[in-house]
């Protein structure tokens, strides 16, 4: 099963977490990964820190006031979606052990620290590395009947749909990937 037929069938529905083994998961890791690596392809520097317009900008979790309506730089989205997804693949990996839900296990690398592609580049690398490996911590049996409430009102989940949790978050990000660098690229220099 690949990201586009996940897409079309829905991340957290129960024919795609069901059917869904490691082995799976680990490729549509490297699929998003891979992913992300060639919509960055082609970028510069200069465009990870570019402030694209963004007005609908809405972020009811930032850590200031003034950044709640702030446009994300492609190196915001980068680092807050790779956070978002190994966040999905280390709690996957305890309740895959049996680990009841605890809440959040989250690290953000500041966006403010990255501004070179290359960091960005790193980061997605280093992001897949961290996520293949805690596939490597789920045992032979996963403990597939431990399973959660994701939000209120929401579905309830076991270890492949919180693993599936980051995957579409991360998904959810990639046309705003696409879209701040169609503005970097149109606000290059002529001679560019």
């Amino acid at each position: 099963m690949d990201l586009n037929t996940v897409r079309r069938i829905g991340y957290l529905s129960d024919e795609v977490a069901g059917r869904l083994t490691g082995d799976d998961l680990r490729r549509l890791t490297n699929e998003m990964a891979d992913t992300l690596l060639a919509l960055v392809a082609g970028c510069q520097d200069a465009d990870v820190v570019y402030e694209p317009a963004d007005p609908a900008a809405d972020d009811p979790y930032a850590v200031t006031g003034q950044e709640v309506h702030m446009p994300w730089t492609l190196g915001h989205v980068i680092m807050h979606a790779t956070a978002s997804a190994e966040e999905s693949a280390t709690l996957a990996a305890e309740m895959a052990r049996g680990v009841a839900f605890h809440g959040r296990s989250r690290y953000e690398t500041p966006w403010q620290e990255v501004r070179t592609i290359d960091g960005c580049r790193r980061r997605i690398e280093e992001s897949r590395r961290m996520r293949l490996a805690s596939l490597d911590m789920w045992p032979d049996e996963p403990h597939l009947e431990n399973r959660y409430q994701a939000w209120p009102h929401g579905p309830v989940i076991n270890a492949v749909g919180r693993f599936l949790l980051g995957l579409a978050h991360e998904d959810g990000h990639l046309d705003q990937v696409r879209e701040i660098i169609r503005q970097a690229t149109a606000a290059r220099p002529a001679a560019e």
